[in-house]
């Protein structure tokens, strides 16, 4: 049966689902780039406060969004809220660069934080639905990859939009074009993947298990046998029955919070929280006073962060071959307890006025670790825990749950490490990924292999 599988059809329609994670990417990191150069714009480059409300207003646009999704994807579907999603993403791409206030640059940013919030649950969700069980970590991780792209483009973007500041001319850094114009083009670059992911999702199906959901069962396996052939699609609808007959309820929040659900809905936001908590995500977003801090100027700043970024993709890569061969549980233990020892490094490296190569081969070497486990295995973990009838109230929730804990997480570090300085920030990260190594050994359950029906019979026993 597995040699019906279409895997041109199922690469096409996962890559357009994926493109979301490509615009969550690279709208989430853009504004890294264009951070020096929009703070002094808008004159906060001295109000802390300020700096950290524009780096994590967007976070809380991704709240609204994660509730948006939470509502409506079980109620209209996936592909009607993955339109939605690319149209708001290319209006907030227009609108962030257009403004000439701090005010409207704020409300631009949570517009596409909500676009963000929206698809960062909704792409791993569908494509886990659509995706036959051999291949389901492999496809989730393509939305991962084209999210660690994104990243890159954003940080490429960067690099050359951002001209040298020219200070023979006597102008002053805020009167310089960078400052003027430059991080405008920035977020207007966004307005190309978003376009394209706005006119090719109209081509993609609707994700058959949520047409089951809703009894259209002809609907369903005309999508099946697009996929895998008329066996294929009779074997996973009666896979699909027999699930829904040992569960009639339908999916709502209340149902979430109580027996059998309960136990699933907590690992999942500890998921969601962790992949945030452990820290990794900060060198993205205030990568300046990270490089700052080692003793790099502007321009090494930015090419710096551009070898993050490819390292990103590298090691998202392998993430794509060692996912359905290693297995969720051994990535995330090899993920907690890798950044445990580099954070470790890190702090120490910063405590003692460590600089120049060695903290870009560590901040690299957690880069590689985070991107080959706690990146992409997150989002393949939330999308398949879960049964069918609560998926997407559940990976709602969890999406909630995990961009709160970024939320926190990008509010917090400037003040972190205002307070705690570079090394007792990075320590604290260090501790936290410990405790998360603690927690995945001792409770989760391993996944690989298993069809969406058959995790949910295992996991429902206890």
């Amino acid at each position: 049966m597995t040699s019906q599988i279409s895997r041109r059809f199922i690469y096409f329609i996962c890559c357009v689902s994926a493109l979301g994670g490509l615009l969550f990417g690279y709208d989430w990191v853009v504004i890294g780039g264009a951070k020096p150069f929009y703070e002094a714009y808008f004159n906060i480059s001295d109000n802390p406060s300020m700096q950290g409300l524009a780096m994590s207003i967007a976070i809380a646009g991704c709240l609204l969004g994660a509730m948006v999704a939470g509502l409506f994807a079980d109620r209209f579907g996936r592909k009607p809220l993955m339109i939605f999603s690319a149209a708001v993403f290319l209006v907030s791409a227009w609108l962030t660069g257009a403004v000439d206030r701090f005010i409207p640059f704020l409300i631009a940013r949570f517009i596409g934080g909500v676009a963000i919030g929206v698809a960062s649950g909704l792409s791993p969700m569908y494509i886990a639905e659509v995706s036959p069980s051999r291949m389901r970590g492999k496809m989730v991780s393509v939305n991962q990859l084209t999210i660690v792209i994104g990243i890159l483009l954003a940080q490429i973007v960067n690099w050359l939009i951002a001209a040298p500041v020219d200070v023979s001319s006597g102008a002053t850094f805020v009167e310089s074009w960078n400052c003027q114009r430059g991080w405008r083009y920035m977020f207007w670059a966004e307005a190309y993947p978003a376009l394209a992911f706005l006119l090719l999702v109209v081509f993609i199906p609707e994700s058959p298990r949520w047409l089951m959901m809703k009894t259209r069962v002809e609907d369903a396996r005309k999508v099946f046998s697009n996929i895998g052939g008329m066996e294929y699609a009779a074997t996973e609808i009666k896979a699909i029955e027999a699930a829904e007959k040992r569960s009639d309820s339908k999916g709502s929040l209340q149902l979430l919070f109580r027996k059998p659900y309960l136990a699933l809905i907590i690992t999942g936001i500890i998921i969601a929280v962790f992949q945030q908590w452990c820290g990794t995500n900060v060198i993205f977003n205030y990568a300046q006073e990270i490089f700052s801090n080692a003793g790099y100027d502007l321009g090494e700043m930015l090419f710096n962060i551009v070898l993050t970024g490819v390292t990103n993709v590298i090691f998202t890569i392998v993430a794509l071959y060692a996912v359905d061969r290693l297995g969720r549980k051994s990535l995330m233990l090899i993920g907690s307890g890798g950044l445990f020892a580099i954070y470790l490094l890190l702090g120490g490296c910063y405590y003692l006025q460590v600089s120049g190569v060695f903290m870009v081969v560590l901040v690299m070497l957690a880069i590689a670790c985070y991107a080959m486990t706690l990146g992409p295995v997150t989002w393949v973990l939330l999308a398949e825990i879960f049964p069918n009838n609560v998926r997407g109230m559940a990976v709602a929730v969890c999406t909630f749950a995990l961009w709160t804990g970024c939320f926190t997480l990008t509010y917090t570090f400037p003040l972190l490490n205002a307070g705690l300085g570079s090394d007792g920030t990075f320590w604290l990260y260090s501790a936290i990924c410990l405790s998360g190594f603690v927690y995945f050994k001792r409770v989760l359950r391993e996944t690989r292999g298993k069809s969406l029906e058959q995790i949910e019979r295992e996991l429902l026993k206890n």
